[in-house]
C-alpha cells in the first residue's frame, strides 16, 4: 500500500487498489436535513388520514393556529426534498460521467412518474385500482425534475443555476394567466403552472397538485448548490451562511412589502397572533417564489448549522436521509393501514378506507364523525416514525453493503 493509498483510508476513501472509481461519499449535513425533513412530512400526512378534510389547515377564519403551524411546518418538506435532489445530482459527478448522470435521471425520473401514478396511488394513497381519481403529487413533479435535469446537466452549471432562478423568481409574474385562455391547451398550462383538474370523465379524474416550472427551478437550483460541496469547509459554510441569511432576509421584506412574489396577499387579523400566522400564509399549490424564500433560506442556514456536525438527536434524521425514497413509498400505506385499524376498532367495518375518494375529501372517504384532532394525529405521527427508522435502517445497512443497480432507485 502506498503512503497515499494510506491517507485515502485514512479519511474513508477508496484506495488506488481496489477502486476504479471513486465509490459514493455522503455529505452527512444534506443526508441530516433530508432525512429531517422526511420525518416532518409523515406529519402532514397523518393530518390529512386523522382529521376531517371540512376544515382547511391554512383558512385562518376556521383553522386554529396549531392546526395552521402543524400544516405550516411540512412546507419546508417538498422544496428542501427538490433543493437536495438537485445537489445530489450533482454530487454523482464524483463518479458518474455526464452523459450517465443524464441517463440516470432521465430512466429514474420516468421511475418516479410510475411510482406515482401505480405504486402510490394504488398501493399507498387508495388502497384501490379502479384510477377513478388519480391526484399527481410530489413523485410526478420530481420525476418530471429530474427528467430536466438530464438534460441541463450538460450545460455549464452557472447556466443552470440562472435558469433555475429564473423560474423561481419569474413564474409570479403569469399568475393572471387563466389556463381557459389556452383554449384545447388548457392542460398543457396547468400542468406547467396552475394545479387543477387535468381530465374529468364520469369514469376518471385527474388532479394536478405540483405545476412543474418552479419545482424544475427548484431542483436546478439545488443542482448548483452541490458545487458548494467542492469547496473547503470554512469556504463553504461562510456561503451557507450568507445564502440562507439573505434569502430568509428577502422573504421578510418582499412579504412585508406586500407586492410580488405569492398571489395571496397578508393582512392584519383578529390578534396579533394570527396576523403573523397571515404573513407566513405563502402559496404552496404552484409554490410562490415568498413561499420558496421562506423554506429555502432557514433550510440552507440549517445545512449550514450542522455542517462537518451532527447533533446525536438528529442521527435518526442522518439514518432516513440516506434512504430517502425507500421512506416515502413505505410510509404513506403504513399510515394508511393505521388509520384502518383504527377505522375497524371504532365501526367494526373498514369499507371507507378503500374507496376512491373525491377531490374534497382526500385521501380517503371518511366515515361519520372521523375527525380525531391533533394530540391523536401527533400520537400515530410518532408511533409512524418508531416503525419506519428500524426499517429505515435495515435498508441504509443493506445499501451500504451491495451494489445492485436498483438499489439506486429506491
Amino acid at each position: 500500500m502506498t503512503p497515499s493509498d494510506t491517507r485515502s483510508r485514512a479519511i474513508g476513501m477508496p484506495t488506488t487498489t481496489t477502486a476504479a472509481r471513486p465509490a459514493r461519499v455522503r455529505i452527512q449535513s444534506v443526508d441530516v436535513v433530508r432525512g429531517l425533513i422526511m420525518l416532518i412530512m409523515a406529519l402532514d400526512h397523518t393530518r390529512e388520514y386523522f382529521t376531517s378534510p371540512a376544515i382547511s389547515p391554512t383558512d385562518l377564519t376556521h383553522a386554529s393556529a396549531a392546526l395552521f403551524l402543524t400544516r405550516w411546518i411540512t412546507h419546508f418538506c417538498a422544496p428542501v426534498f427538490f433543493l437536495l435532489t438537485g445537489t445530489g445530482a450533482f454530487l454523482s459527478l464524483r463518479r458518474k460521467s455526464r452523459s450517465e448522470l443524464s441517463r440516470f435521471l432521465f430512466t429514474r425520473g420516468l421511475w418516479l412518474i410510475f411510482l406515482e401514478i401505480v405504486v402510490t396511488r394504488c398501493l399507498g394513497w387508495q388502497f384501490n385500482f379502479d384510477y377513478r381519481l388519480t391526484m399527481l403529487f410530489v413523485l410526478w413533479a420530481l420525476g418530471w425534475s429530474m427528467i430536466v435535469l438530464a438534460v441541463l446537466v450538460h450545460l455549464p452549471t452557472r447556466m443552470v443555476v440562472a435558469f433555475g432562478v429564473l423560474l423561481i423568481v419569474a413564474h409570479n409574474l403569469f399568475d393572471s394567466v387563466n389556463a381557459a385562455s389556452f383554449g384545447a391547451l388548457a392542460p398543457v398550462w396547468m400542468i406547467l403552472h396552475v394545479p387543477g383538474v387535468l381530465v374529468s370523465t364520469p369514469r376518471f379524474t385527474i388532479f394536478e397538485a405540483y405545476p412543474l416550472i418552479p419545482w424544475i427551478g427548484v431542483t436546478a437550483v439545488g443542482y448548483g448548490l452541490g458545487e458548494v460541496y467542492r469547496w473547503e469547509s470554512v469556504r463553504r459554510r461562510e456561503f451557507l451562511l450568507k445564502l440562507g441569511v439573505v434569502l430568509t432576509s428577502a422573504f421578510l421584506l418582499l412579504r412585508y412589502l406586500n407586492v410580488y412574489g405569492d398571489p395571496q396577499r397578508w393582512a392584519p387579523q383578529r390578534s396579533v397572533g394570527f396576523t403573523v400566522l397571515s404573513f407566513l400564509n405563502t402559496t404552496k399549490y404552484p409554490p410562490s417564489l415568498l413561499f420558496l424564500l421562506m423554506t429555502l433560506g432557514p433550510a440552507i442556514l440549517f445545512l449550514w448549522a450542522v455542517d462537518g456536525h451532527t447533533p446525536r438527536w438528529l442521527r435518526p434524521a442522518l439514518t432516513v436521509g440516506k434512504v430517502p425514497m425507500f421512506y416515502y413509498v413505505c410510509h404513506i400505506p403504513l399510515i394508511h393501514g393505521l388509520a384502518i385499524a383504527v377505522c375497524y376498532a371504532r365501526y367494526g367495518q373498514t369499507y371507507w378506507m378503500f374507496q376512491s375518494p373525491t377531490l374534497d375529501r382526500f385521501p380517503i372517504t371518511t366515515p361519520p364523525g372521523w375527525d380525531y384532532g391533533l394530540p391523536v394525529v401527533y400520537l400515530v405521527w410518532a408511533i409512524v416514525l418508531l416503525i419506519m427508522y428500524p426499517v429505515c435502517r435495515w435498508y441504509a445497512a443493506l445499501k451500504s453493503r451491495r451494489t445492485d443497480w436498483w438499489l439506486s432507485y429506491l
